[in-house]
């Protein structure tokens, strides 16, 4: 039987395949980003060299992170931060309540970060009576939609210019025909005193820095400076996996993640933080925590075959780059990573049984692999969790039979010489049509095998 979850994949995303503006808004705005990408690539004097380095690096720190993740605690502790380790997504919510509670705390503002949304912290303070609002201003659409992120890097890439202006009209009274620049201010001037007034910044963190014991955060706004600065308390919540070893590593992560990302050579705003506000300082926060968030990555990491997909430094590339995820769309997926890294990662950080379907959700073209800045091998992992499924016992009875039927079939040159075309037309019309899809015709197999016809071929 298949998951819920798979079934209401499947569902939505024959849906969402078949909606022509959608397909319209989302090859628009991708074909924009890969436009802007290609050109950020030549700016690397060798971009695959490049891209070969940081899989080593990625590669030694996955290998060392029992003896990396110490190294940052206390090298952070030192500067007078806190570190919390995180299990799972209860433990990381339950530790924050912990120090809204101990603060008084009931406003907090956050900048964009994946980590909270895999936890759902917003739905969690919401339910504790905490006002929390998002300052990126693709997440604070979505949120004001009561959406999840669309995509890792562009939250509400699902909505034209037109749907927003509508969405800021409606809500606030703007223009209907409002530009671009009128609904940024708009929002600028909705967001910028919740900044002085929150009792809480919580962000996430692009990058740990193990020796400097330091956080690194790259935005195009400016809220997550905001957002670290005005309140007196600041959280980041980050993944075990996003260590580097030095400040140095920064000259060549950070370019990588801003041109397959945006296209940029640098993205705006890149900021260094390594704890709260220090003596003879003026801004920063009183206190500085940063929670340490496991929640499935350690099982991902004993995959030693699949383990790779913790080299993924979310640029959402292999997103732009996906047929599947620009037909389907990234709230098919339901999940907080969507696209071919979403669809490696999501069955070891969730569950198998759950969310195998994802890795069947692949044409394996192999483009997700060809673009990503770490040189993960994601086509060739999402074939390794196909195969883990199948030995794990989680597929259907009917679909291992299936296939053991035809591996038989097909390896026998005289069983597939033996039926006519009729016959096998017959059979996939019988068998085989819903499978193939509703909008699309069955191919008709020809009436002669491949091998019958080269035996009659004119001597």
């Amino acid at each position: 039987m298949p998951s819920a979850q798979e079934t209401t994949f499947l569902k939505d995303s024959a849906a969402k395949a078949f909606e022509p503006r959608h397909r319209q808004i989302i090859n628009y705005n991708i074909d924009k980003y890969d436009t802007a990408v290609q050109i950020g690539l030549t700016h690397f004097h060798h971009i695959e060299n490049s891209k070969r380095k940081a899989h080593i690096i990625k590669w030694r720190m996955m290998e060392n992170l029992d003896k990396l993740l110490p190294e940052f605690e206390s090298n952070f502790i030192q500067k007078g931060g806190k570190v919390i380790w995180a299990n799972d997504a209860d433990e990381a919510r339950e530790e924050i309540w912990k120090i809204m509670q101990r603060a008084g705390a009931k406003t907090v503002v956050k900048s964009k970060s994946m980590t909270t949304e895999e936890i759902g912290l917003n739905d969690f303070l919401e339910k504790k009576g905490v006002n929390t609002l998002e300052t990126d201003l693709g997440e604070y659409i979505v949120q004001l939609l009561g959406q999840k992120p669309y995509h890792i890097v562009t939250p509400a890439m699902h909505l034209s210019l037109q749907d927003i202006a509508a969405l800021f009209h409606e809500r606030f009274g703007t223009p209907l025909d409002a530009s671009a620049q009128e609904l940024t201010l708009k929002a600028r001037e909705l967001l910028r005193e919740p900044y002085t007034s929150a009792d809480v910044g919580i962000t996430g963190g692009n990058f740990l820095i193990a020796d400097t014991g330091s956080i690194a955060i790259t935005e195009n706004e400016g809220n997550a400076r905001l957002t670290t600065t005005f309140p007196k308390i600041h959280i980041a919540i980050v993944g075990i996996e996003k260590i580097i070893p030095s400040l140095g590593d920064l000259d060549l992560f950070w370019p990588l993640l801003s041109s397959h990302g945006t296209g940029q050579r640098l993205t705006v705003y890149n900021s260094i933080i390594g704890g709260p506000r220090q003596e003879g300082e003026t801004d920063g926060p009183e206190e500085m925590y940063v929670v340490l968030l496991d929640n499935g990555r350690t099982t991902l990491l004993a995959q030693k075959e699949q383990r790779q997909g913790l080299y993924c430094i979310r640029c959402g590339a292999c997103l732009n780059g996906c047929p599947i995820y620009k037909n389907v769309g990234g709230h098919t997926y339901n999940t907080t990573y969507s696209g071919p890294i979403g669809s490696l990662i999501t069955p070891h950080l969730r569950g198998m049984e759950e969310f195998k379907h994802l890795s069947y959700a692949s044409s394996l073209c192999g483009k997700c692999s060809e673009v990503c800045p770490v040189k993960i091998d994601i086509h060739q992992m999402l074939l390794l969790n196909r195969r883990d499924a199948v030995n794990n016992g989680i597929v259907a009875k009917t679909e291992k039979l299936a296939w053991k039927g035809f591996t038989f079939a097909i390896t026998k040159r005289g069983i597939i010489d033996l039926f006519s075309g009729k016959v096998k037309n017959f059979l996939l019309r019988r068998f085989f049509k819903k499978a193939w899809g509703k909008h699309r015709d069955l191919p008709r197999l020809a009436e002669k095998s491949f091998s019958q016809q080269w035996k009659d071929r004119p001597k």
